[in-house]
């Protein structure tokens, strides 16, 4: 066997992508890794000029390398470039460019490709992790400094609204304050469930109940030129959500489905339980928000699949469509937080999103619910029982409260709405001053009001400092941050009672009714 001969079978063979091009810029020769590379879609349609695989916007940047490599200008850059292959594939590759010879200018150039799809994937996955952790840091400390001023907006809303009733000349005006203050709120609601740093209060849910409640509410929201199709699984089981935000991811995507279907359309949702395992894994064609969630767990899941017939999503955006603030829609149109807040609800709910869609026949939406285990229901049940038992007739109380918070007017607002209720009021704007307190009135104190996050002590530290002393002393936790985030810093091992920021009157008087028990 020549050398020659012996040469061209190892390329042949070659585990890497080899392709010749000659002096008019066609590929005319490609070895069986390129084909592979390629995905056979070029078997029998060689040759074809490069540049026709070269997507338009790289068209003229490919075309002048190629040319340069052909007149002998041939450098050891790599060159990374996207091929459009003809079955519709895009295959992302770094490019090395080579001569066959010295003095071969003009005549062909040889070009060896690796495929760096999923490398390329997996950086842009990262890339795309670490901007929604970035950005949901900020959403986080954002939306705790708008809960301080929230709960002393809507609080001193409850104020004036005890000394100007219904009918009063003011009310309409204080109830437009306190409107646009919940308005404010939700918003900052919709920062955290990105940010999954919100106060959730899951509870056991039958979702094809879910469903069915809110099944008017979708019919008005996507228009009677798209039609509706409710499909329910049976034998579902349970899932563990909180209600109102498994609702508003509902309502966030027949939204999106609605704005995809302009000319009218069908939006179909239907639920059904499926089991995640090695022997039946998730479907390749679902796409994961983020690299994170690219494996999910194997188990018993409750699966709601929202599908729209609209114009899809193109390709290169799909990984884009759960970032904060990245809409396609008109500026003015939308914020770009509906799909993220989708995003952010369900994987705090201990769930997994994932999307699929063909360019102009529609979008599948995928949400995989943890399905709940039946003595996990029954026990559900019992809870909600004795929670619907907890007393919430009157308000008004005796005893004494330390109440501990470093911002001046929700510490103000708090304080005078205990006061009307009828309790004695010790007040501290630090944990350093609340010791003081406790240390002249400590056996007079009952409950203790306070800040999770304060200048110097913060609230945590200031009760373990208190407790040993004071054992018997009821604690509630107040926070502009998640519940979770508290615990994850407080643990589990110890009791704790938790009021999220912002919160109403009724809803701090009702929380110590709730601790105290009388």
């Amino acid at each position: 066997m020549s050398m020659d001969s012996s040469l061209e079978r190892f390329i042949e063979h070659s585990p890497i992508a080899i392709i010749a091009i000659n002096g008019g810029g066609a590929i005319y020769k490609g070895n069986l890794a390129f084909h592979e590379l390629a995905r056979h879609s070029l078997e029998g349609k060689l040759p074809l000029p490069l540049i026709d695989l070269i997507p338009e916007a790289r068209k003229s940047e490919v075309e002048l390398i190629v040319k340069k490599a052909l007149d002998g200008q041939v450098s050891s850059d790599t060159h990374t470039f996207e091929l459009a292959l003809p079955n519709q594939t895009a295959v992302t590759v770094s490019a090395y460019f080579s001569a066959p010879g010295p003095g071969g200018s003009g005549q062909e150039i040889i070009l060896h490709l690796i495929d760096i799809t999923e490398q390329k994937n997996l950086e842009m996955r990262f890339s795309h992790s670490q901007k929604m952790q970035a950005v949901g840091q900020l959403a986080g400390g954002v939306a705790h400094d708008f809960n301080n001023l929230l709960t002393a907006m809507i609080g001193f809303c409850d104020l004036l609204l005890m000394r100007h009733p219904a009918g009063d000349q003011y009310f309409a005006d204080i109830m437009q304050i306190k409107q646009n203050a919940n308005r404010a709120a939700n918003l900052v609601r919709q920062l955290l469930a990105f940010s999954r740093r919100q106060t959730l209060q899951p509870k056991v849910l039958d979702l094809t109940d879910v469903l069915a409640e809110l099944s008017n509410l979708i019919r008005r929201l996507i228009g009677e030129n798209i039609e509706l199709k409710m499909m329910h699984g049976r034998d579902l089981g349970h899932v563990r959500a909180d209600q109102g935000q498994l609702e508003q991811v509902l309502i966030n995507l027949a939204v999106n489905a609605r704005d995809a279907m302009p000319g009218g359309g069908v939006l179909s949702i239907q639920t059904k339980k499926v089991t995640i395992s090695r022997d039946m894994p998730l479907s390749r064609e679902l796409i994961a928000p983020a690299e994170e969630d690219t494996t999910i767990p194997d188990g018993e899941y409750v699966l709601v699949e929202v599908i729209d017939t609209g114009h899809g999503i193109p390709k290169p955006l799909i990984q884009k469509i759960f970032e904060p603030f990245f809409s396609t829609k008109e500026v003015g149109s939308g914020t770009g937080l509906g799909l993220s807040t989708v995003y952010g609800i369900i994987k705090q709910t201990g769930g997994y999103v994932y999307v699929s869609s063909k360019e102009n026949v529609g979008t599948n939406f995928s949400l995989f619910l943890p399905g709940v285990l039946p003595q996990e229901v029954a026990t559900a049940s019992a809870e909600t029982e004795a929670a619907e038992k907890i007393f919430t007739g009157d308000l008004t109380g005796k005893c004494t409260i330390l109440l501990v918070e470093d911002e001046t007017p929700v510490r103000i607002f708090a304080a005078r709405a205990l006061r009307n209720k009828g309790y004695t009021i010790l007040e501290a704007d630090c944990g350093e001053t609340a010791i003081e307190l406790m240390n002249h009135h400590g056996r007079e104190v009952e409950v203790i009001i306070t800040d999770v996050i304060m200048p110097g002590m913060n609230g945590p530290t200031m009760i373990d400092k208190i407790t040993p002393q004071f054992p018997n002393v009821k604690v509630i936790f107040i926070s502009g941050y998640a519940e979770d985030v508290f615990v994850n810093n407080y643990g589990t091992e110890r009791s704790f009672n938790f009021l999220a920021k912002p919160f109403t009157l009724k809803q701090l008087a009702t929380k110590i009714k709730e601790v105290t028990g009388v």
